[in-house]
């Protein structure tokens, strides 16, 4: 049975490849959080329309979605005593949050079994004091701010 706020994806298959699973090649030390970033959709839609290579760097780069995949030991606890924080942790690993768009620790890594031309996965590292929130709905359904300029 689904619990009340759990994240349910429509599809599996486009949530396995929004968030494949790849060692992220690093573990988060002290008192922060590593988050996978959702990947931003493949190169051609549902619809049959092709993205252009800037409108995918643009959104890989905005996107805020993410899902904790690890934590270090000191995070969400007082750094002088471990003891937890007294609100408690803000995410577990699973979790889907928002994290700043700017700042953190980003690098990418292949995914095992994918050509070249598909998007790598992306990690950050972040503060654990730099969650934004937790997302309680759909994580593939948010989508990243993107600007769109008219040109004459």
């Amino acid at each position: 049975m689904m619990k009340m706020n759990e994240p349910v994806a429509s599809d599996d298959a486009e949530m396995a490849w929004a968030f494949p699973s790849v060692d992220p090649g690093a573990k988060p030390l002290g008192g922060r959080v590593m988050v996978q970033i959702r990947r931003s959709k493949k190169r051609t839609t549902k619809a049959g329309i092709v993205l252009v290579e800037e409108t995918k760097e643009t959104e890989k780069w905005n996107t805020q979605i993410g899902k904790v995949v690890d934590m270090g030991a000191l995070a969400f606890r007082k750094r002088d005593s471990m003891e937890s924080w007294p609100e408690g942790a803000w995410c577990q690993i699973g979790d889907f949050i928002r994290v700043p768009k700017w700042g953190g620790d980003r690098w990418e890594v292949k995914v095992p079994g994918e050509d070249h031309s598909e998007d790598p996965a992306l990690f950050m590292i972040i503060n654990d004091h730099e969650v934004i929130g937790k997302i309680t709905g759909n994580p593939l359904e948010t989508r990243a701010f993107l600007c769109v300029t008219k040109l004459k």
